[in-house]
């Protein structure tokens, strides 16, 4: 039925979301003398969508963005020191510790002798890369893509590339916005399993959702057992 699993990276295989989550809470403490924490996840959050578009996805243009939102809630009145706190606070995100989530290293070592594994990856190159090469799962994949964004146009480029064709390829990921609807709407199939927190910037609104070509499990693990009733 399938040729191809393709794999989403951040909160699919490893702990992501959360650092992120740690570190807003470190700010909106930081910050409390000049707003409330709704008021500066707010602020944050529009500041962040927008300069997405500017500095992409990932730590980088977050700690950009937590700065940008310190001297706008403060009225620029934030002290030095507390701007260098930010910046410390980015680089101990992207040296953070990598944790895989439960079972994966099992069930992909399980799938590999039935499935070509490809790993699609949104984010900083070099960050994206330094994490697929802590993680020890680079072996047991054929093909590793990191890109800026995923949608329809960047999924369809990437398959043209390696001569994948839609329909013969499984996506699983955790982000409905980005992993699944862009996959589900050029033809190809896809599982969702959702991690415990969603960034706000992959937040989405569902569309119709063919349920000939779409599943949804609790964990990776579950996924050797779905193929295995798909192909009977």
């Amino acid at each position: 039925m399938f040729q191809t699993i393709a794999f989403d990276a951040d909160d699919t295989l490893w702990h992501n979301e959360m650092i992120f989550q740690d570190t807003q809470k470190l700010l909106y403490q930081m910050l409390k003398p000049y707003a409330d924490e709704e008021v500066i996840h707010q602020k944050l959050s529009k500041i962040e969508m927008s300069n997405v578009r500017v500095f992409g996805y990932g730590i980088t243009g977050f700690s950009l963005s937590m700065i940008e939102t310190a001297l706008l809630v403060s009225s620029g009145q934030i002290p030095q020191s507390k701007i260098q706190y930010i910046i410390d606070c980015g680089k101990q995100m992207l040296e953070a510790p990598l944790e895989l989530l439960p079972d994966v290293k099992q069930t992909l070592e399980k799938l590999i002798n039935s499935y070509s594994l490809m790993l699609i990856s949104k984010g900083d190159l070099m960050h994206q890369m330094n994490k697929i090469e802590r993680s020890g799962l680079a072996e047991l994949f054929s093909l590793i893509e990191i890109v800026h964004e995923k949608n329809n146009h960047i999924y369809k480029k990437i398959f043209h590339k390696h001569g994948i064709t839609p329909s013969s390829l499984l996506m699983v990921g955790n982000s409905m916005r980005s992993d699944i609807l862009p996959i589900l709407e050029i033809g190809g199939s896809a599982v969702y399993i959702p991690y415990h927190v969603t960034s706000h910037v992959e937040m989405t609104t569902q569309s119709d959702i063919p349920a000939d070509r779409f599943w949804q499990l609790e964990s990776l693990k579950e996924l050797p057992q779905l193929l295995s009733t798909l192909h009977q």
